[in-house]
């Protein structure tokens, strides 16, 4: 059964930049579509990015198109959200997941971005 367990949140000032990696174990990540989500205080959680199982298509929110990439390396089993410009509105708690896991309710813990205004 996949898992998937998020790293690399932190403190990150205005303008700065982080790179988030998820890693993936008990399936092959090839065969997913995978994507961030996001967080933010007293919101519900929304797709950000996500890219399709064989990296040729991707979606991106709208806040967030010429900032964020998504990566992915399938031999090691890793997903990468590479975050560039951040802004206060980017705050919030980041997941990684599959959009049919993310339908039916599978999450990890996360891994928290804070950027202060």
């Amino acid at each position: 059964q996949l898992q998937l367990v998020e790293s690399g949140g932190g403190l990150v000032q205005p303008g700065g930049s982080l790179r988030l990696s998820c890693a993936g174990s008990g399936s092959d990540l090839s065969y997913y579509a995978l994507g961030w989500f996001r967080q933010a205080p007293g919101k519900e959680r929304e797709p950000v990015i996500c890219t399709s199982s064989s990296d040729d298509k991707s979606y991106n929110a709208d806040s967030v198109k010429g900032r964020f990439t998504i990566s992915r390396d399938n031999s090691r089993k890793r997903v990468y959200l590479q975050m560039t410009s951040l802004k206060p509105e980017d705050t919030g708690v980041y997941f990684c997941n599959t959009p049919i896991r993310a339908k039916d309710g599978y999450w990890g813990q996360g891994t928290q971005v804070t950027v202060p205004s």
